[in-house]
């Protein structure tokens, strides 16, 4: 299996544009708390979004016809990883730059890219995504969320759940089955969804720390036009594996925790114990070692390719990273974590505790994401 890293242009270039991003964050997140950061890439604010698209940093890579920049995968990435380790609020902009707007891109009519993707671009449209399903796990290919073709397009009935920041996007890539129940794969379609459409209800689902990102959405005699479908129909199930290696390489998927890796180190002090200074190396290794994994895979993507093995191999390490620096820092420092606490430990620590759960659930269960690497090894 060969993880292809991409050239890098310049250092220079990259480095200029690390520094303009960081001066940037300095500035937009002074006052922010790290209780606050320790949200990552789920914390939302559409303003922040739009001074992001402003400053040409959504849809990077993208055809400048539909308002991209065409610069490279990792100028994008230098962006990312930056916001994210800052602990940004990217939430509101994060999953149409992410998968939504390259899915646009790739299977999108052109009247599709040309109204909807300069919108996202300039931070302005915001994307849910539309997969899960009660019932189904990780298991995409039990979904029964159905569209049933009528004349001029599609009625769809049933139910999506999990959908982040359903309630504040303006539209929903929606997976669904389109033929026989028995086409575990052949019968799925993918459709560009209004969330202003009638037929649509959207419920808010509380997580365990009591915050309201996850939704139920259901659809009700939901009338798509056939102008919503999205490449090919019955062609979904390729599409959205495609889809998912966007989803699961990127830094993201190891640097959820990283706010808390920052506080540990500050509560450690200038003199750590030598248990101590380990520890944190270790955890450094770790991090660096996901860091070329992930930029690996985008240089993959950059070139058309389809990296799901490596996207899962990406993902299913990041989730166990990203679970360990919590118990590794309660081992390290003692404090009782607590959301109410004024030091900046103990309230990231009880952030990350509450949230730390859903890091190998989101994006596709362990179990499911070790299947596909056993599968691509031909272990099975």
């Amino acid at each position: 299996m060969d993880l292809i890293a991409f050239p890098p242009p310049p250092d220079t270039d990259v480095e200029e544009l690390r520094a303009e991003v960081r001066a940037f964050l300095a500035e937009e997140l002074a006052t922010r708390r790290p209780q606050d950061r320790s949200r990552s890439w789920s914390g939302f604010d559409a303003e922040f979004s739009r001074k992001v698209g402003q400053r040409g940093w959504i849809g990077m890579t993208w055809p400048k016809r539909y308002g991209g920049h065409e610069r490279s995968a990792l100028e994008r990435y230098v962006v990312l990883e930056e916001m994210l380790a800052a602990g940004a609020p990217v939430a509101a902009h994060w999953f149409a730059d992410r998968q939504s707007g390259p899915l646009l891109l790739k299977v999108g009519t052109e009247e599709q890219r040309r109204s909807i993707l300069p919108r996202i671009t300039a931070g302005e449209c915001f994307f849910c995504i539309g997969m899960s399903e009660p019932d189904s796990g990780s298991d995409l290919a039990a979904v029964r969320t159905r569209a049933v073709p009528v004349d001029g397009g599609f009625i769809v009935n049933g139910t999506k759940l999990w959908t982040t920041y359903a309630h504040h996007a303006h539209y929903m890539i929606l997976f669904c089955r389109t033929g026989s129940a028995d086409e575990r794969h052949g019968g799925t379609s993918q459709f560009l969804v209004d969330l202003k459409t009638p037929g649509i209800t959207i419920r808010p689902i509380a997580d365990l720390a009591g915050e309201h990102h996850f939704n139920e959405v259901v659809f009700e005699d939901v009338f798509l036009p056939a102008t919503s479908l999205l490449g090919q129909l019955g062609d979904g199930w390729n599409q959205v594996v495609g889809e998912l290696a966007f989803e699961r390489s990127g830094p993201e998927r190891f640097l959820s925790s990283f706010t808390l890796l920052v506080e540990l180190v500050r509560a450690l002090g200038p003199s750590p114990s030598d248990h101590a200074a380990a520890a944190v190396g270790r955890l450094t290794a770790h991090l660096l070692v996901l860091r070329r994994l992930s930029r690996s895979v985008a240089g993959m993507l950059q070139m058309g390719e389809n990296p799901a093995l490596q996207a899962s191999l990406v993902k299913d390490l990041g989730a166990i990273f990203e679970q360990e620096i919590p118990d590794i820092a309660r081992q390290l420092v003692d404090a009782e974590p607590s959301q109410q606490s004024t030091r900046d430990f103990c309230a990231v620590l009880a952030h990350t505790i509450l949230n730390v759960p859903s890091f190998s659930l989101r994006g596709g269960t362990r179990e499911i994401l070790r299947g596909i690497i056993a599968r691509g090894l031909g272990l099975r």
